[in-house]
């Protein structure tokens, strides 16, 4: 190849780079596009959201303060008992047993005290008329008064007694229902260091209450009387209402993670709640209707001179340094800052108390896009050229 050919060959290529640099490689002017919004009016809220545990209101252990092999079961799961109702009997032979052992003692030891009394009153008549020594006198009321103190330490122990025979009979508390059963018939019970848990009884599972735990961080917004909705699985397309009754002190720590017990009260009226379901719970800390709403995005944007393009013009008022919030604002050609004082945030939307009306178009981002032509287009000569219509 001669050396014509390679400068014929370099120069074309040259002009191919030039011709796609010329319609391919120029940097197209970019021209400034808004995304705006109109303030909106409705519902907006600051939610915190938790889990917990549904249970009834009021709950009571019935256990025994004997032990003793159960006899007779009354009652089952779920049944409905009233206050004073037998739950279930304790086999008694041997409460009995011991209430007659010690009536026998009180039976002899009465006696004995019988006699200590007349011998005591003898005692006493022959010592007025000199007949007896003071020592003997002394010994006559020493014993006298010693069976009076044996006469009434038995009648302590038969009542001791008889109340543990009581005791061998179970009885509700309360007017409830049965939560739990947890002994079956022939099963021996121990009470000599903590009372043995019979039954488990709910006083009205009409009304529930859910057991949340609230993060550390969360548990300031919240306040008794807060608004709060939940779900549970079993019926997940229903939402049940409640509010907070109660936020106990005594902090919960499991992974390093601080929660609080918040206590919520619901109706339970179509019985749908059980006992230990678990509820995905949504507190609602601050709620307002009929709030003017904006994005949230619109209180981040920031403009700056350089970023608008003709016809474009940027105004920015004078701001208080008080002031911690604003937004821009659309106003035909005019991109204008305005203060804004804000209230519920629920990080989506938050809600303007006064600086923007309704009418504004607010600022929420900024676009830029490519300037074009068809002229260019149509003079690219790598582009196919359109068929004329004759």
């Amino acid at each position: 190849m001669n050396r014509k050919k390679i400068i014929i060959i370099g120069l074309s290529a040259l002009v191919v780079l030039a011709l796609l640099y010329f319609f391919f490689g120029r940097k197209k002017e970019e021209a400034v596009a808004f995304e705006t919004t109109i303030p909106e009016k409705g519902h907006i809220a600051a939610i915190i959201t938790s889990t917990g545990t549904i249970q009834p209101v009021d709950t009571v252990a019935v256990g025994t303060q004997v032990s003793g092999i159960i006899a007779s079961i009354y009652t089952d799961y779920n049944a409905q008992v009233k206050k004073g109702q037998l739950l279930a009997e304790l086999d008694p032979t041997l409460m009995q047993a011991t209430v007659d052992q010690i009536k026998g003692q009180l039976t002899q030891s009465q006696s004995n005290l019988n006699y200590q009394q007349i011998n005591y009153g003898r005692q006493k008549e022959l010592f007025q008329v000199g007949a007896i020594s003071k020592a003997a006198y002394d010994l006559a009321t020493n014993s006298y008064e010693t069976a009076q103190a044996s006469v009434n330490s038995i009648k302590a122990q038969l009542r001791s007694a008889q109340q543990n025979l009581s005791f061998t009979k179970i009885y509700s508390p309360m007017d409830g229902v049965v939560l739990n059963r947890s002994v079956s018939v022939g099963q021996t019970v121990a009470a000599s260091f903590n009372t043995p848990t019979l039954f488990s009884l709910a006083k009205d599972i009409t009304k529930m209450q859910v057991q949340a735990k609230v993060d550390e961080a969360d548990i300031g917004d919240v306040q008794k009387g807060d608004r709060v909705t939940f779900t549970v699985d079993a019926y997940i397309d229903q939402t049940f209402e409640g509010k907070v009754a109660e936020i106990r002190l005594q902090p919960s720590t499991s992974n390093n993670v601080v929660t609080y017990t918040t206590i919520i009260e619901t109706s339970n009226a179509d019985m749908k709640l059980k006992p230990g379901m678990t509820a995905t719970v949504t507190i609602y800390t601050k709620e307002a209707d009929d709030a003017l709403t904006v994005p949230v995005s619109a209180l981040k944007l920031s403009i700056e001179p350089g970023q608008l393009k003709p016809p474009y013009q940027l105004v920015q008022n004078r701001v208080d340094d008080t002031v911690q919030n604003e937004v821009w604002v659309l106003k035909g050609n005019q991109v204008i800052k305005r203060p804004v004082k804000i209230g519920i945030n629920d990080n989506t939307k938050v809600q303007i108390i006064g600086g923007v009306g309704v009418g504004d178009s607010v600022i929420t981002a900024i676009l830029s896009t490519k300037e074009t032509t068809t002229q260019n287009m149509g003079s690219n000569p790598f582009l196919p050229t359109p068929r004329r219509r004759r």
